[in-house]
């Protein structure tokens, strides 16, 4: 047992984790643990960010990467409003996380004190498990259950908050080592009967997404698919679970994708989504698989046992960690399946929809992001957050290893600027691009800020087009020439990232991007290209014109 206060047993208890970065804005409700990480500061990194939203988004961005708990740290009331998108994003996107928050002192609660909060309530439907800590003593045993609850079964985030005076009272504590997610293995009963369903299927197809992957975990899937001539798939945003140039990668299955890949999807006879949680995203909005019962023979494996039959009830469920039944798939052989072939046309229609299209109207982000993928080595991290301009990186840029891609399945704008910085300071020697539309970008562009302090010379693309584009498209497909909301007057943001101290340079035709990309690159600093972007042209294939005239 170790006498400490509050504040130095959480710090032990980070230390103990492993866990070598936190991201946070500091606030008067924590001082105690800003002042504890002092004596830890060889073994944890405070990474002091400029809104308490791009901290969290740092942290759920650290959570993707490493497979344990992103860390944020923000003060009551304000600090942790703001750090709730990170919370609804790494809930959504069944990322580990831990957000924790300095809180009032606790013989100052249900008085409405100063920025006061009840965070059991106000976080209730948007995390695993939020709780309060009143004990110093106590704290080691919460630390490990949020390391644990944020781990196992279906990853996602946790909220503890820590009234300041708990945090400066001492008490004795014995310290917990660390925690170790659980992992759950398939049965040898369930294994035979995915190669039983495997050999009298004609149109199989193999799904991959959702949180808990390793690369070990992507290898396994990968021989699983390549050894019996699967088409692969991977959900929105989890482009780079699959090498996109493998002969058997059909294309990412969400949001508008591929029409050919979502007919295939349709018309398969045999599905194994291995990962997902099979949401909204995931099934073009519950259109790729009849809900409760689909047409298709379902076999969904996923960490989270409360995740299988939500919404659609599988042939066969299987509750099991990634890892394990990746492990396990992999020893499956079906010999001279009837598929044969099936998966080579499946990546011929990948191929194709991911060719450079023509635009009648401005730089054409098609060309540009097909440039990129062939300028940057395949180990290179690429973010981005939300809007069309990101249907344009989604489609055309090829991923080629894991954790390659940090984007928000929950759709949050702002994303792709903290996402950038977090991954740059984790990998210094890995290349990072954050691409972001305008609007997007100004979410959390103060960040820029974070990347000049911490030398993290992330490569920033911002296209501007002067409208937030995605809700434009719909406003004009439902309510043509009824504009209303949706134009933007911008800065000039070569100058704005100038004022940090970036190189910044702008293109208005696509034949600059390479030229300028290399600029970028020899700056050796944070750097910006802006793309001056044209609203007509508003996504692959689609002008606004094009939109209203088919409303």
């Amino acid at each position: 047992m170790i006498e400490r206060s509050g504040a130095q047993h959480l710090v032990d208890a980070l230390v103990a984790q492993g866990t070598d970065l936190a991201f946070g804005v500091p606030g008067e409700s924590y001082l105690a643990v800003l002042d504890a990480l002092v004596d830890a500061g060889d073994r944890i990194r405070f990474i002091t960010c400029r809104h308490e939203a791009g901290a969290a988004n740092m942290a759920e961005a650290y959570g993707k990467m490493t497979g344990r708990p992103g860390i944020c740290m923000v003060t009551r009331g304000p600090g942790a409003t703001h750090a709730a998108i990170g919370v609804h994003t790494a809930m959504q996107d069944s990322t580990p996380m831990i957000l924790l928050i300095g809180q009032v002192a606790r013989n100052m609660r249900e008085r409405e004190a100063f920025q006061e909060i009840e965070y059991r309530r106000f976080f209730a439907d948007q995390c695993k498990w939020v709780a309060e800590i009143d004990d110093p003593a106590r704290v080691p045993e919460f630390m490990a259950r949020a390391y644990a609850t944020a781990m196992n079964g279906r990853p996602g985030p946790v909220v503890l908050a820590l009234p300041e005076d708990m945090l400066v009272e001492t008490a004795e504590a014995a310290p917990v080592p660390r925690v170790e997610p659980a992992r759950a293995a398939p049965s040898k009963d369930a294994i035979a009967e995915i190669k039983a369903r495997l050999e009298v299927a004609e149109r199989p197809f193999l799904l991959l997404g959702g949180g808990g992957w390793d690369a070990a975990a992507v290898n396994d899937a990968r021989l699983f698919a390549e050894r019996n001539g699967l088409p692969v798939g991977c959900t929105f945003r989890a482009k780079d679970y699959y090498d996109n140039t493998r002969p058997n990668y059909a294309g990412d299955v969400g949001i508008a994708p591929n029409p050919k890949l979502a007919a295939r999807v349709r018309d398969s006879d045999l599905v194994i989504a291995l990962g997902p949680r099979l949401g909204e995203m995931t099934t073009s909005g519950y259109t790729l698989f009849e809900a409760p019962v689909p047409r298709q023979s379902l076999i969904h494996i996923h960490p989270g046992a409360e995740e299988l039959g939500r919404v659609f009830q599988p042939a066969l469920a299987v509750n099991a960690s990634i890892g394990e039944a990746a492990r396990m798939l992999k020893s499956i052989r079906v010999e001279n399946p009837a598929w044969a072939g099936q998966a080579e046309a499946a990546h011929a229609e990948f191929e194709a929809f991911s060719t450079p299209v023509e635009v009648e109207r401005g730089v054409n982000l098609s060309k540009v992001f097909a440039e990129l993928s062939g300028l940057v080595k395949k180990d290179a991290i690429v973010t981005n957050g939300a809007g069309n301009y990101a249907a344009w990186l989604h489609r055309f840029f090829k991923h080629r290893s894991y954790r390659t891609q940090l984007a928000p399945t929950s759709g949050a704008m702002g994303y792709g600027v903290p996402a950038g910085v977090a991954a740059k300071i984790m990998a210094p020697e890995r290349e990072v691009i954050s691409v972001n539309g305008d609007g997007c970008f100004l979410m959390c562009g103060q960040e820029l800020a974070t990347a000049m302090h911490y030398g993290a010379n992330v490569i920033f693309i911002v296209v501007d087009n002067g409208a937030y584009g995605t809700i434009r498209m719909h406003q004009e497909r439902e309510y043509p020439n009824r504009v209303s909301g949706t134009d933007l007057t911008n800065p000039d943001f070569k100058k704005f990232a100038e004022s940090f101290g970036l190189y910044a340079t702008m293109i208005e035709h696509e034949d600059e991007f390479g030229a300028a990309f290399k600029r970028a690159r020899r700056a050796k600093r944070p750097a910006m290209i802006v793309i001056r972007g044209d609203i007509e042209t508003i996504a692959p294939g689609r002008t606004l014109s094009q939109v209203r005239g088919t409303a």
